[in-house]
């Protein structure tokens, strides 16, 4: 019966350290991914930032272009 349990325990050193590399390696990859949907974002921000001015700016322009002479 301790010959079962001892082969149903986990005992290899190594399968620990290639979980914890793995572990490491992906909250890596987590952290790189979410530093770039941060980047993105505020790119996207300052994007529609910009387009929102040029579409202020075209109207304005289309309303004076309006104007009665």
């Amino acid at each position: 019966m301790a010959k079962a349990l001892i082969g149903y325990l986990n005992s290899d050193l190594r399968a620990t350290a290639d979980l914890a590399a793995e572990n490491r390696r992906l909250r890596a990859r987590v952290g790189d991914l979410e530093a770039l949907v941060l980047r993105l974002s505020q790119e996207n921000d300052e994007l529609a930032s910009r387009a929102a001015a040029l579409l202020d700016l075209d109207v304005t322009m289309q309303s004076e272009d309006m104007q009665p002479a």
